[in-house]
């Protein structure tokens, strides 16, 4: 259905008798899926099934832009499929902090390729070092006064140069290359 209708965001249950949600979003992030090679299908995926940080980071690698728990109240879920559909990642609360923490952890051979993150400028680094603290990119334009388009701009170009396919990609590469370590996160965020 997905692929006769073209959806901007589908929701995905983690859980599902046939094909599990992680292969299923995996399937609908691929490269040859959409008519379209400029569009991208986006998806949140949705579970009752707790917040294991290794089905968080499953449903991540293989091509998931949200994570949500099914006991999100319908005022979140409108609000990560928003962000989700703008291109903004979306990660319960509830769940964020495992998944820093699962990232933090993984062995030095999971990091990105050297000098990945030394392609990014000064600028670049302290916009993507905000974008790991959960800023928002009005949130990133007020604290280094820039415009909102400008904040944009540097953010397509951080995902461009570390080939990744979104914020959310880009966060993971900036906490594996410690550009961002889970202490370093400001109280409030």
């Amino acid at each position: 259905m997905a692929r006769r209708l073209q959806p901007d965001v589908v929701v995905m249950d983690l859980a599902m008798p046939k094909l599990d949600g992680v292969a299923a979003t995996r399937q609908l992030t691929s490269d040859d899926f959409t008519s379209d090679p400029s569009r991208t299908i986006k998806v949140i995926m949705l579970t009752g099934l707790g917040s294991a940080p290794e089905d968080v980071c499953a449903a991540l690698r293989a091509g998931a832009s949200g994570y949500l728990l099914k006991d999100a109240a319908p005022t979140e879920l409108v609000t990560a499929i928003e962000s989700v559909a703008s291109g903004l990642a979306y990660l319960a609360p509830n769940v964020t902090p495992g998944v820093i923490a699962d990232i933090a952890s993984r062995p030095v051979a999971g990091r990105p390729a050297p000098g990945a993150l030394d392609r990014l400028t000064t600028r670049e680094k302290e916009i993507l070092v905000q974008m790991a603290y959960a800023m928002s990119n009005d949130d990133i334009a007020a604290k280094f006064h820039l415009s909102i388009a400008t904040v944009k701009t540097h953010v397509c170009r951080i995902i461009n140069k570390l080939g990744v396919r979104d914020r959310t990609g880009a966060v993971v590469m900036a906490y594996q290359g410690g550009l961002v370590r889970p202490d370093d996160i400001p109280e409030g965020n």
